[in-house]
C-alpha cells in the first residue's frame, strides 16, 4: 500500500449556477480528474482564495491560480454534441464537436494565473459516459459499429482522450506550483499492465474445430486441422500459459464461464461455452492455477445481464468450484444489455464485484470510453457513481488477427504504440488473450505477439505487472484514501462506509 502523500488538499471553487443544476455530474467528473491526478480537495466559495476554479466567467474568481472555463450550453444539451474529430491545442488532445472551430490556444496566462478556455470537464463527462454511442448502430450482440465515423478515421479509440486530458491537467497543476500528486501505481512505476484470459473453449470439439481452423487459415491449415481431428492437438493449454507467464513475470487472471452451454443453444443464438466447471478436471485446474498465483474470475454468460438471479448463481457456482472469492468479471462476448449498458453495470455493484472489465469494443483495439485509467462509472439514470471499478480492456487478441481491417498496421508496432501511450498517460494496459490460442500451429503468431509486447514492457522497466484483482484493489484503496482526505464533491454522503456517491 502506498501512503497518501503529506500534502495540503487543493482548494476547488465551483460556479454555483452550474453546481445547482448539474452537481452529481460535475462532482463525479471532478473526482475522476482529481483522484486520477492524485489529489485530495476542499471545495470552497468563489470569493475565497483557491487553487482551481470551475466557472463560466473567469473574472468571478480573480484569486484562482488555475481557472477551467465552463460552457453551460454544453451541459444543458450534453447528449447533443456529435464528434467531428480531434484537435490538439496546448498539449490537450480533445474532442472536436460538429460546428466547432479549432482554437489557436486554450491555455492563457493572465495576471499570474492560468485560464483554460475549453470546458475539459464537460469533455471528460461526455467521453466517459459514452454520449456518442447512443447515435451508433449496434449488431445483435450489442457491439457498436464505428464504420465511417471519426473514431476510426482519426484512430480515436487508441488515443485515450479522457485519460490524456487527465494527464495534461496534472501537468497544469504542476505549472501553478502544486506538488506532485499521489502516484497512481506502486514501486515507482508510471503505468500498470495485466494479462487476462477468457476461458471460452478449453475442450476441443474434435469434429467442429478442424472446420474452424480451415476457416481461419485456409488450405495452409489442413495439417493442423487433421492433427486436431486425430487428437494430436488440443486446447487445454493452461500449463503452457503458466510457464510463459512465469518467464514473463506476469501473473494473470482466467475468467471461467459457469453456465454450461451446448451446440443447440449456440445454434439458437445463445453462444455460451460447452464445458462444465463442476467436472473433476476443472476443480483440479482451479487448484493448480490458484497455487501458481493466478486470479480466478467470472466470465458471465451471454444472457447473465438479463437476470440478476442467474448472474448471482454463476458467481456462487464458480466460487464453490474454485474455492476462492470471485471479485472480477468480464462478460462473454462483451455482452451487456445492448440497449442500456449502465443497467448491467449496476448489477455488478449489486453482486459485490470489486471490478468489471467488459466496457470495451469487440472489433476495435483501444479504450471504448477514452480512458486507460481505471474509473468508477457514472449511472446517469440515478445520477451517481458505482462502487464497482471498471478496468478498461485495451486489446483482445482477435482484434489484430481476425479483425485486422478494423485495426490496420503491423501488430507488434500497433501494440507498442498502445503501450507507450498507456505509459505517457500513466494508465493501465489490460489485455485479453484467449485460453485456447497458445498452439502456434492453430493460431500462428498469436502468443508470439503477446510475448513481444510483454518483452517491450519489461524493457521499458516502468510498468507494474500484476493480476487485475490486485490492480483493482490498489486503485480502490488509493481512491478511498484521497476521498477520505477531501471535503466536497459528494464525499460527505458516506464514502467512508462504502455508500454510492
Amino acid at each position: 500500500m502506498i501512503p497518501c502523500l503529506n500534502m495540503q488538499p487543493v482548494r476547488l471553487a465551483l460556479d454555483p449556477s452550474l453546481d445547482e443544476r448539474y452537481a452529481p455530474e460535475i462532482a463525479w467528473t471532478w473526482r475522476y480528474l482529481l483522484t486520477g491526478a492524485g489529489y485530495a480537495w476542499h471545495v470552497c466559495g468563489l470569493d475565497e482564495p483557491c487553487d482551481i476554479a470551475y466557472v463560466a466567467d473567469p473574472q468571478r474568481t480573480p484569486h484562482a491560480r488555475l481557472v477551467i472555463q465552463a460552457t453551460p450550453r454544453l451541459w444543458e444539451r450534453r447528449s447533443a454534441p456529435r464528434l467531428a474529430g480531434v484537435a490538439t491545442v496546448d498539449g490537450f488532445a480533445h474532442p472536436l464537436y460538429e460546428g466547432e472551430r479549432v482554437d489557436e490556444a486554450i491555455i492563457i496566462g493572465e495576471q499570474g494565473r492560468l485560464i483554460c478556455t475549453r470546458d475539459i470537464v464537460f469533455d471528460l463527462f461526455w467521453l466517459l459516459t459514452g454520449q456518442e454511442e447512443t447515435h451508433f448502430p449496434k449488431n445483435r450482440h450489442g457491439y457498436v459499429d464505428l464504420t465511417g465515423t471519426p473514431y476510426l478515421h482519426n484512430n480515436i479509440v487508441q488515443q485515450g482522450l479522457a485519460s490524456g486530458i487527465g494527464a495534461r491537467f496534472a501537468q497544469l497543476l504542476g505549472d501553478i506550483g502544486a506538488p506532485p500528486g499521489e502516484p497512481r501505481w506502486p514501486h515507482g512505476k508510471c503505468a500498470a499492465a495485466a494479462i487476462s484470459h477468457d476461458v471460452d473453449y478449453p475442450e476441443v470439439v474434435r469434429w467442429l474445430e478442424p472446420l474452424r481452423v480451415l476457416l481461419r487459415q485456409g488450405v495452409r491449415g489442413l495439417p493442423a486441422a487433421v492433427d486436431v481431428m486425430t487428437g494430436k492437438r488440443h486446447h487445454w493449454q493452461f500449463n503452457a500459459w503458466l510457464a510463459l507467464e512465469r518467464d514473463l513475470g506476469a501473473p494473470s487472471a482466467f475468467y471461467f464461464v459457469a453456465r454450461r452451454g451446448s451446440l443447440r443453444d449456440y445454434a439458437l443464438g445463445t453462444p455460451d461455452s460447452f464445458y462444465d466447471i463442476r467436472a473433476p478436471q476443472f476443480r483440479a485446474l482451479f487448484r493448480s492455477l490458484i497455487g501458481a498465483g493466478c486470479e480466478i474470475g467470472l466470465h458471465s454468460s451471454y444472457c447473465a445481464y438479463a437476470s440478476i438471479e442467474q448472474f448471482a448463481r454463476e458467481k456462487r457456482l464458480l466460487e464453490e468450484c474454485a474455492g476462492v472469492p470471485v471479485v472480477g468479471n468480464r462478460h462473454h462476448y462483451w455482452h451487456m444489455d445492448p440497449m442500456n449498458p449502465e443497467a448491467t453495470l449496476m448489477i455488478h455493484e449489486q453482486l459485490g464485484f470489486l471490478y468489471d472489465a467488459s466496457l470495451t469494443h469487440d472489433r476495435y483495439l483501444g479504450w471504448r470510453r477514452g480512458s486507460c485509467w481505471p474509473f468508477f462509472p457514472f449511472i446517469q439514470q440515478e445520477r451517481r457513481e458505482l462502487r464497482t471499478l471498471q478496468l478498461p480492456t485495451g486489446w483482445m487478441d482477435s482484434q489484430l488477427f481476425l479483425q485486422h481491417g478494423a485495426n490496420p498496421g503491423e501488430p507488434n508496432e500497433v501494440l507498442r504504440n498502445l503501450a507507450d501511450r498507456t505509459a505517457a498517460q500513466g494508465g493501465l494496459l489490460l489485455v485479453n488473450v484467449h485460453d485456447y490460442v497458445f498452439d502456434d500451429a492453430l493460431f500462428p503468431g498469436w502468443v508470439a505477439t503477446l510475448r513481444r509486447l510483454w518483452e517491450h514492457l519489461s524493457a521499458r522497466g516502468d510498468f507494474w505487472m500484476a493480476a487485475p484483482a490486485e490492480i483493482a484493489a490498489h486503485w480502490h484503496a488509493r481512491y478511498r484514501r484521497l476521498l477520505t482526505s477531501s471535503v466536497g464533491l459528494g464525499v460527505e454522503r458516506g464514502i467512508a462506509a462504502g455508500a454510492p456517491l
